[in-house]
């Protein structure tokens, strides 16, 4: 029996996670930072999952300090509590945001350069938690790319919208390396008994197109979507002048050799985990 620390309580990720961990193989807590650290929190768990942090916020000039404060000084913070109570496996999300790209291919020699307050935030905790590791507490990075599911927030949602309510949509030829939030519990499952540390790139064994998803989520509806090609040229011209076309319509991939470790061997293919996030 393992016990398992989640610290950012009522989180997307970390109630799934929470969720998914077998009760008789871990016992499970979860930790509310926004009411401070406890330190008796980390007394006697094996594994902290860090979660806590904020995203999918408009940055300013006013929140540059917040995003620095919330996922990366109390981060690290969490983590040097951590080592402190004893911790064996000391779990971190961190984000593909760390490349600072919308679009592109990301491979093992490609380096960080974030570019928004987000990305620089979690790359500044990444570096400065890499100085705490050592053979008694193991620092696990995640860096995973968009990760979608039911309840899920971010760029899956405004698709799926536009399925839902679009008679047409482009014929687009890209790739996107994605995660779905049952395929990441799975891993964070596999990443916890194998008790390791290391920098991982969780995704989906298979690169999604955008428009074969928004497609698939508008089948879920009973709706058939009418694709119309001809914008590629329309699309290349602006996605990397306009951030939100980079992002949707774009190609962002981590090249697969990067997540062969605990890679997804096809427990559930993407259609259905587009049937589980549209079901109602």
């Amino acid at each position: 029996m393992k016990n398992i620390l989640i610290t950012g309580a009522g989180s997307y990720i970390g109630s799934h996670i929470a969720a998914y961990l077998p009760e008789r193989t871990y016992t499970v807590r979860q930790l509310d930072l926004r009411r401070g650290l406890d330190p008796r929190a980390f007394e006697g768990q094996d594994v902290v999952i860090h979660v806590a942090g904020i995203a999918h916020q408009k940055e300013t000039t006013r929140n540059k300090g917040l995003y620095q404060s919330v996922n990366c000084d109390l981060a690290v913070e969490t983590a040097e509590l951590a080592k402190k109570y004893g911790v064996k496996q000391f779990i971190f999300f961190s984000s593909m945001s760390v490349y600072g790209k919308t679009t592109g291919r990301i491979t093992a020699d490609t380096k960080p350069a974030p570019n928004t307050y987000y990305g620089q935030s979690k790359w500044d905790a990444e570096q400065k938690m890499a100085l705490l590791a050592d053979d008694h507490f193991r620092i696990a990075m995640l860096r995973p790319p968009m990760i979608y599911g039911k309840g899920c927030r971010g760029n899956y949602p405004r698709l799926a919208a536009l399925a839902k309510k679009l008679p047409v949509f482009p014929q687009v030829h890209n790739q996107r390396s994605m995660l779905y939030i049952g395929t990441l519990c799975e891993f964070v499952r596999q990443l916890i008994e194998s008790g390791k540390g290391g920098l991982y790139f969780p995704q989906n064994c298979e690169y999604v197109n955008t428009t074969e998803l928004v497609t698939a989520i508008a089948d879920c509806h009973g709706k058939k979507l009418m694709v119309i090609p001809g914008f590629g040229w329309l699309i290349r011209l602006v996605e990397s002048h306009v951030g939100v076309v980079g992002k949707v319509f774009g190609t962002l991939t981590y090249d697969k050799s990067m997540s062969q470790e605990f890679a997804d061997h096809g427990l559930i293919s993407f259609e259905q985990t587009i049937r589980r996030t549209e079901a109602e």
